[in-house]
């Protein structure tokens, strides 16, 4: 695959690149490069490799989620929260229609 000077143009335009003709020329082959290089990686056997999403093997630490892990920021105390809202319907905050 290759592209030529009016695909350089189109994709300047879509990327909002205000570009003059000079500077499409000096970009296929630039652009042209990049794209045998990519065809290169398409051509290496990756049978019997796993995808990886990071060079390490890292996992997440995550806390169990309790819900009244801490008795002053836990669960449970709706009715305290609700004190401050300016609007409380049905034990929610209540909140102005913005799509009618």
């Amino acid at each position: 695959m290759s592209v030529d000077t009016k695909q350089v143009a189109k994709i300047a335009s879509l990327a909002r690149i205000a570009m003059s003709d000079a500077e499409c020329e000096k970009m296929v082959p630039e652009l042209n490069n990049i794209l045998d290089w990519v065809e290169q990686l398409g051509e290496v056997d990756v049978t019997g490799v796993e995808p990886m999403t990071a060079v390490i093997p890292n996992t997440l630490r995550l806390r169990d989620d309790v819900v009244n892990a801490d008795p002053k920021t836990g669960g449970d105390r709706r009715e305290d929260v609700l004190a401050n809202a300016p609007v409380a319907e049905h034990g929610f905050f209540g909140v102005p229609k913005v799509i009618e």
